[in-house]
């Protein structure tokens, strides 16, 4: 931890100090404000002697910079600033050549200008058209001039660095705020303007900022700006360690860290310790208050709207917390309201355009909603939720190729989030694509798939291509896990397409076990039953075909008993009609051809769920009445030779008897003596 932060505690807060006093001075507001929150974190840091750096006194420090025959001037024009009459301050220290007063008037002018801006900016215009930058031409001639002739200093250079990225000369801005950072690197604001202009880590790494310990910060905000969390979080937790632990501002970004790395609850817990640690602050209580939305939490929500109002109702943060409590509340019309009343007060302020078009989305105006993203895309171009939601507005309208343009930007900002990989993959399978919609969604499920569809989304494609084994494999290994499924028509709609395949295949127990787990949709209900009935039948002529052989064992066994049965009876010796051989095979026969049929109905009883016992029981007494039946019909029979009539009914046992002989026949027509 030395390595990483080298300079001692005591030295820091010093340089803490003299930043406050040198951005105060020249009305630096923003860093001024930043300066003095890091300085109270380290509230429990001693400084020795408690005195000013180079042994000068506080108020020395604070009129450093100033001639002395300039100070009713910038005394004056700094009263002016302070009230935001901007023309006026500048107009004050016009003459002067001290380099705190000549900053005052060159900052004046351009916040005077910018101001004018903005006023005169309607809803309808660009924020960047050139026509609105116009008034800054003069003011960049100046500092060009000023700074042709090394009559500025680090903050000089910051303010020419600043006019230059409004008006878009992004390259000859980066080299002056990195000149500015090198000559002051307490001054937070012009890191802050340097950020947006850094696209890529690589480029971050380059940078020749110096060796102050002010880069850490600068390269954690940056990696949170680039979604590169991880690396962010690894600096901030770093820091904490080496003494800025007790940081306001450490603890705010390390609860947005959260928030993009998707754990809400951990995000939650972070803004709720800062919010009791400082009641009245608004700052992040915009990413706050979507927390809230996300875990749809009304009640936390009505309390931060409240508590928001109460401090400043004219807050662009106060105006997005209202607008998103209305949207929680699905009254998107009044809070796409409030998220114009905060543009109205910071025209630049980027999450109330993304919300709102949100909000245009959810009313089904497409092309309020693009118009909204385009004008957050201006504001901030890494905003992967602006280019998202534009390919989302134009896949609503169908041009599936605007929308893939739109959707690859924003995974080329984060590229490790599924959402995008999902979004590229319909794209590409709206547009026949499927071989690039397969990467998508496989690459999509390797590096972790957040809303839980690409499986599905996968296993779809396969089966809509055919390869139906394929589809199965993926319908399997995304109905593994019930609870990560995030879709449960999704869900249900995977168990059905299961139970169907294995249906086919003839494994119906897998099929019934997909089927079952379908009957808890009211959607797939009706479906999932049908089902389950096919199975069932199909499994009862299953039974039936696997019953047939024991029936027919069963049938020889009684045959056999029947037939030794009647050789006793007719070797008694009172009897006085024989029975010739032939007529016994008939007998036979006929008695076999009878049980069989008794046979088939005892295997269909079983496949009806009645005991196997009772029916080989029926199907040997029904057996042996119609064997007792078929061999009187043949003892009364007056022929002793076989005749061609006798051998045509052994034959084919089951034709009737002429109805002379057969109908009448019962067991009185045997006689014995």
């Amino acid at each position: 931890m030395q390595d990483f932060f080298s300079v001692l505690l005591p030295e820091v807060k010093k340089e803490l100090r003299r930043g406050i006093i040198e951005c105060s001075k020249r009305g630096l507001l923003h860093s001024t404000k930043w300066l003095a929150e890091m300085h109270h974190g380290l509230n429990d840091v001693q400084i020795d002697n408690e005195a000013p750096d180079d042994d000068h006194t506080f108020s020395q420090c604070q009129l450093e910079g100033i001639a002395p025959a300039e100070y009713s001037d910038y005394f004056l024009a700094k009263s002016y600033y302070d009230v935001r009459e901007y023309e006026r301050a500048a107009h004050a220290v016009r003459n002067c050549e001290s380099s705190v007063p000549r900053f005052l008037h060159f900052y004046s002018t351009y916040l005077a200008r910018e101001k004018r801006r903005l006023d005169s900016t309607t809803d309808q215009a660009n924020l960047n058209e050139p026509n609105q930058m116009r008034d800054l031409a003069d003011l960049l001639a100046t500092l060009r001039a000023e700074y042709g002739k090394s009559r500025l200093d680090g903050y000089g250079i910051y303010l020419y660095g600043v006019v230059l990225k409004a008006l878009n000369l992004n390259q000859a801005a980066e080299q002056m705020l990195v000149h500015a950072i090198r000559l002051v690197p307490m001054l937070w604001s012009a890191y802050l303007e340097l950020s947006p202009l850094i696209m890529e880590k690589k480029k971050l790494l380059g940078l020749q900022l110096g060796g102050h310990w002010m880069r850490h910060f600068f390269m954690a905000h940056t990696y949170l700006e680039l979604y590169l969390n991880d690396d962010g979080l690894k600096i901030y937790e770093d820091l904490q360690t080496s003494g800025f632990g007790k940081s306001i501002y450490l603890i705010a970004q390390m609860a947005l860290v959260y928030h993009n790395k998707r754990d809400v609850d951990k995000a939650i817990e972070l803004y709720q310790a800062l919010l009791e640690s400082d009641p009245y602050r608004l700052d992040n209580v915009d990413t706050y208050s979507n927390l809230l939305f996300v875990k749809e939490m009304k009640t936390e929500m009505a309390q931060l709207a409240h508590k928001a109002v109460s401090i400043n109702k004219y807050r662009p943060e106060t105006c997005c917390v209202i607008g998103n409590y209305y949207s929680i509340r699905c009254d998107h019309q009044v809070a796409i309201s409030y998220f114009q009343r905060a543009l109205k007060l910071n025209p630049k302020y980027l999450a109330a355009w993304t919300l709102m078009g949100h909000e245009f989305m959810e009313l089904k105006n497409t092309n309020a909603a693009i118009q909204s993203y385009r004008k957050a895309v201006e504001v901030n171009k890494r905003d992967y939720r602006a280019w998202y939601g534009l390919g989302q507005a134009y896949e609503i309208i169908k041009m599936h190729y605007y929308s893939l343009y739109y959707f690859k930007i924003a995974h080329q900002l984060r590229p490790y989030d599924s959402r995008m990989l999902v979004a590229l993959g319909e794209t590409y399978e709206k547009l026949d694509k499927c071989e690039n919609a397969v990467k998508c969604y496989w690459k999509a499920i390797d590096v972790g798939d957040i809303e839980g569809i690409a499986m599905y989304k996968l296993a779809s494609l396969h089966e809509k291509l055919g390869d139906h084994e394929t589809a199965v494999h993926c319908y399997i290994m995304y109905c593994e896990d019930e609870r990560a499924a995030t879709d449960k028509q999704s869900l249900y709609q995977g168990f059905m397409t299961l139970a169907n395949y294995y249906e086919k295949k003839g494994d119906y127990e897998r099929a019934a076990y997909y089927a079952y787990k379908c009957l808890d949709s009211d959607e797939r209900k009706t479906e999932a039953k049908a089902l389950l009935k096919t199975i069932d039948l199909r499994r009862s002529a299953e039974w039936q075909k696997k019953s047939k052989t024991p029936s027919a064992v069963a049938t020889a066994e009684t045959s056999s008993e029947e037939e030794e049965e009647e050789d006793m009876e007719w070797e008694l010796p009172d009897m006085r009609v024989r029975v010739p051989f032939t007529s016994m095979a008939t007998t036979t026969t006929s008695t076999t051809a009878t049980a069989a049929s008794s046979s088939l109905r005892a295997g269909r009883a079983l496949s009806e769920g009645m005991r196997r016992s009772h029916s080989n029981r029926a199907s040997l007494t029904s057996a042996a009445s119609s064997s007792t039946t078929t061999t009187t019909a043949t003892v009364t029979t007056p022929t002793v030779e076989e005749t061609p009539g006798t051998a045509s009914r052994a034959a084919n046992p089951t034709e009737r008897p002429p109805s002379d002989d057969a109908s009448s026949m019962d067991i009185s027509s045997v006689s014995i003596d």
